[in-house]
């Protein structure tokens, strides 16, 4: 690339786009310009007024350090250390999973489900398992005013970034974090429990993008032999901790719908017309349980 010094910011992103390009990188330019206004601090309005301004020496090494950091596969969401999910921007780190644009299907079937219940003006009780960024509950919170939820996770670190995410949504009163591995530990009845485990078989992880092996967490990636791991351990604990009419959700992996449905009837868990929700692609993303006593259920038995 040229002097850092003598760069204009048109000047760097076309070089860097480039060099991405020729690296087989998806989306150049894009993320070419994500990193020159992580790099720079401007907002897109800024980069397009003033293309020809010059770089100043330290704002060009940090571009210079962001691009070579994209060229490992890093991505852009980890590099600049926040990633957009259901239109808020939530702070990531490496203990926590990237949210990506599937799980917002996770988002769309719960509001739904509360939809169809009539419990939008209710205050519910909402637990989410292996919460992360907290993207899944505090989403669900900012769309829900009057309810309340518990955030789990193994990683000490993970629950420090979920709770200052809680801060910055203003959600802070409303959520709450607690260390635990699943449900062990929690107590109380909930109407909503949610989660978003590690489903990927773990023969198959050496076979994931970079992006995805090499920087989210293998603990939030492998769900062991099978894939299936999590959500049997999720699946023994949850009905009981359903309130009556309450709703199980969890995302899965898009060949996963048959053989997670199949843990879910032994535990009293019903499956309903709603049951299976599908992503944007149109692969089975989401899966909704009903506990004995739910609407969904009762219309399904009569």
């Amino acid at each position: 690339m040229a002097e850092t010094s003598s760069r204009s910011m048109r000047q760097a992103f076309v070089a860097a786009a480039r060099i991405l390009r020729e690296a087989g990188i998806d989306t150049p330019e894009l993320d070419a310009r994500l990193l020159l206004r992580h790099a720079t601090g401007l907002t897109q309005e800024d980069l397009l007024a003033r293309p020809q301004f010059t770089l100043a020496p330290e704002v060009a090494a940090r571009f210079d350090a962001a691009i070579a950091r994209r060229l490992e596969r890093e991505p852009v969401s980890r590099i600049v250390g926040m990633r957009e999910f259901y239109g808020r921007v939530f702070l990531i780190n490496r203990h926590t999973l990237d949210p990506r644009p599937d799980t917002e299907t996770l988002i769309d079937a719960t509001l739904e489900a509360i939809e169809r219940n009539g419990w939008r003006e209710e205050a519910l009780r909402l637990l989410d398992l292996g919460t992360g960024t907290g993207c899944i509950l505090l989403t669900l919170l900012a769309e829900l005013p009057k309810a309340h939820g518990i955030g789990t996770d193994v990683s000490e670190v993970a629950l420090l970034l979920a709770s200052e995410n809680a801060r910055r949504l203003g959600l802070e009163s409303r959520a709450s974090f607690a260390a635990a591995d699943w449900l062990d530990g929690i107590e109380g009845e909930f109407d909503l429990i949610l989660a978003n485990p590690p489903y990927v078989a773990s023969g198959e992880i050496a076979g994931l993008a970079r992006e995805v092996k090499d920087y989210d967490p293998l603990l939030a990636l492998d769900g062991g032999a099978d894939g299936l791991d999590a959500y049997r351990r999720i699946v023994a604990k949850a009905t009981g901790m359903l309130r009556p009419g309450g709703h199980l959700m969890v995302e899965i992996g898009a060949s996963q719908a048959d053989a997670i449905l199949g843990l879910f009837p032994a535990a009293g868990l019903g499956v309903d017309a709603h049951a299976v929700r599908h992503d944007l692609s149109g692969r089975p993303r989401v899966i909704l349980l009903a506990a004995a006593g739910s609407a969904t259920e009762q219309n399904v038995a009569a």
